[in-house]
């Protein structure tokens, strides 16, 4: 890759990896060291496809893009290995904190980690204030449609994290 791509890349790397975090903690039920190496490489898969883009989105929903993928595919390989299902393990623990933020924070991952993988990839977007338009562009379905997901998304939501308390 020529070294011309190296301020492209830094910039985006800037300007999407907290987001890239984010959604990998969603795909992964809050698991930090697992969404650090998924981020690291859906970086990795960005600087080797940089000189592929095309330009036919942005920047954002192409990197959004390549997170998806890369945290789909992700998961799938861990069905694929005996993974045991959230409801055979029991609930995702988290390390204990004096803060009431981060508790709540947590118990929103874990409750995001019971959805199914779409649903979490929406509810994470949504979280992360992505124009409705794009995360309409970015799953391949009409925005009246992912209007309907979200409500559902957050109603079941709601209804998981009465459960938990």
């Amino acid at each position: 890759m020529p070294t011309d791509n190296r301020p492209l890349f830094e910039s985006l790397h800037h300007d999407y990896g907290s987001m890239v975090l984010q959604m990998c903690l969603g795909f992964v039920k809050g698991d930090k060291d697992i969404a650090k190496d998924l981020s690291q490489e859906v970086f990795i898969n960005t600087w080797n496809a940089l000189d592929k883009f095309k330009g036919a989105s942005s920047y954002k929903t192409w990197i959004y893009r390549t997170t998806v993928n890369t945290c789909l595919k992700y998961i799938r390989g861990r069905k694929d290995k005996n993974h045991v299902s959230i409801d055979e393990a029991g609930s995702v623990r988290f390390a204990e904190t004096s803060s009431m933020q981060e508790n709540a924070s947590n118990a929103l991952y874990e409750a995001i980690g019971q959805l199914g993988e779409i649903d979490r990839l929406i509810i994470m977007m949504v979280l992360d204030e992505v124009e409705y338009e794009e995360i309409a562009d970015i799953i391949g379905i009409s925005s009246t449609n992912l209007r309907v997901k979200i409500h559902r998304i957050k109603k079941n939501l709601k209804k998981l994290l009465k459960n938990e308390r």
